[in-house]
């Protein structure tokens, strides 16, 4: 067993000194790598060990509590410190072979090491299933081929957790998919980055694309408990369930940065807190604080409750689609509020706008988590032997308590049929739905009452609105030759 001074730490003192280091990089100039070099001295990853490790116990409620406190300063390091410990550690010590643990996690204890995920390639992101990069077992050692993009910390990351198709004799690739831990600093098992993309926002995390030539021992093999499909399912929704712990932190801070400017700001002798619009734009981001608030609550409590998160789509894409959501729409509020202070590049509200956008589409598009939440809900209606929705919501876990306080809304027969269109809509529908449910539970632990009231009544605005659009029939397609006989010019 590894032995670190952070097991017998207390988890406050931990955060309250990650919190002071935060404030003294952030505040002072010095490149990137320097910062993170500060931060990581706190040893902040050893959160996300399992104590047996040396680690501090991979306890959710402080993981997600170490995804908030670093994405109220920063969501370039938040998720640097996600993707290391939902995309790296929490996989790798569940499915990885016990004779690579514990050396491996010495090294992110002792030195400070940094991991990664590479499943993305650059014909196949959402098809994640035809995936061509391919592995054949060869003289006791697997060899993988093939080119991974878009993996964050590119060129950074010491190890890697690297997705391949098994290929047979005749070069198919198998239907099933299997995870190889990378040691990038063992020579034979080196990733070759071909290019570091130039992105826009999230700045300080590299990305790119990367050849996989190389070759690792079968003890690096991550070992499913049923199939590679399932365990690829269950390492992205463990992951998109802890999304909330970035949305946390962030929408926080959008949230006190557009407060404090309207305290402080006065137009025409007036303060902008006394502006109705100002005070409708505020309190939708305390109610975004509050959906937050309570998605965290459930998020620790649904880590620890389901050691297998694989069957659980419809549930977490519901909490990562309408977080990213939040998160995005938290940012272009404040942004609106603070006006041109705002539009800088160094501002951490500008950012804020830039850095969040790529939160609904990485793990998952929401156009697309959306859709499959409707066809979750269509599948168990079915089994259900349920056609109208408010019927089915009282009776659903995810939906009994919230079932009520939409009942005019959702009190018809749901089409089991629908357009694509019609079924991302009314994914986002299901998606709130859900929060409010979770906000209801909140509000029965004793959670400020004022703050979720605000919170049910600003969900059930939303989905009425988004009621009214899933109601319209809007069939409208594009017009692939539009350039037609449609120059305005023409016209005048």
């Amino acid at each position: 067993m590894i032995h670190t001074e952070s097991e017998h730490r207390p988890f406050a003192a931990l955060i309250n000194e990650l919190k002071d280091k935060i404030g003294m990089v952030f505040h002072n100039s010095g490149n990137t790598e320097q910062m993170l070099t500060e931060i990581m001295s706190v040893n902040p990853l050893s959160i996300c060990i399992k104590e047996e490790y040396g680690g501090r116990g991979a306890l959710p409620h402080e993981i997600i509590e170490l995804l908030a406190t670093t994405s109220y300063e920063s969501l370039e390091l938040c998720l640097t410190m996600g993707i290391n410990s939902a995309l790296f550690l929490q996989p790798f010590q569940k499915y990885g072979q016990e004779e690579t643990k514990a050396p491996v996690l010495k090294r992110f204890l002792e030195e400070k090491a940094m991991g990664g995920l590479m499943i993305t390639e650059p014909d196949f992101g959402s098809d994640a299933l035809n995936m061509q990069t391919s592995y054949v077992e060869k003289n006791g050692n697997y060899r993988l081929n093939g080119t991974k993009h878009w993996a964050g910390l590119t060129g950074w990351a010491d190890f890697w957790l690297v997705t391949a198709r098994q290929q047979n004799d005749k070069g198919d690739l198998q239907r099933d998919i299997d995870f190889f831990l990378i040691d990038n600093n063992a020579t034979e098992q080196k990733i070759e980055v071909e290019e570091i993309f130039n992105t826009l926002g999230l700045y300080a995390i590299p990305y790119g694309r990367n050849h996989i030539d190389l070759e690792v021992p079968v003890s690096h093999k991550l070992q499913p408990h049923t199939t590679g499909i399932k365990m690829m399912l269950d390492l992205l929704h463990s992951s998109r369930i802890q999304f909330p712990g970035m949305g946390m932190g962030f929408i926080k801070r959008m949230f006190d940065e557009a407060l404090t400017h309207s305290r402080q700001r006065f137009i025409g002798g007036r303060s902008l807190l006394s502006f109705d619009q100002v005070q409708h734009r505020l309190s939708q981001l305390q109610s975004f604080y509050t959906i937050c608030s309570a998605m965290c609550v459930n998020s620790c409590h649904k880590l620890n409750t389901h050691s297998d998160m694989a069957p659980h789509g419809l549930e977490v894409n519901a909490v990562k689609s309408l977080i990213t959501d939040l998160m995005q729409e938290s940012a272009q509020s404040a942004m609106q509020l603070l006006g041109a202070k705002s539009y800088k590049l160094n501002h951490i509200v500008g950012r804020g706008v830039v850095d969040s956008r790529p939160f609904k589409i990485f793990e998952g598009s929401n156009d697309i988590l959306y859709a499959q939440i409707t066809e979750g809900l269509i599948k168990r209606m079915k089994r259900a032997k349920v056609s109208n929705m408010y019927q089915f919501m009282k009776e659903y876990n995810l939906t009994d308590l919230a079932a009520d306080y939409v009942k005019d809304l959702t009190d018809f027969s749901l089409h089991m049929k629908m357009s694509q269109r019609k079924s991302v809509g009314m994914g986002k529908i299901v998606a709130r739905i859900i929060s409010l449910n979770q906000v209801l539970h909140l509000s029965q632990k004793g959670f400020r009452k004022d703050l979720t009231d605000g919170a049910v009544n600003n969900l059930q605005e939303m989905i009425a609105k988004l009621m009214t659009g899933y109601s319209f029939d809007n069939k409208v397609k594009v017009s692939e030759d539009y350039q037609e006989n449609s120059n305005w010019f023409s016209f005048v």
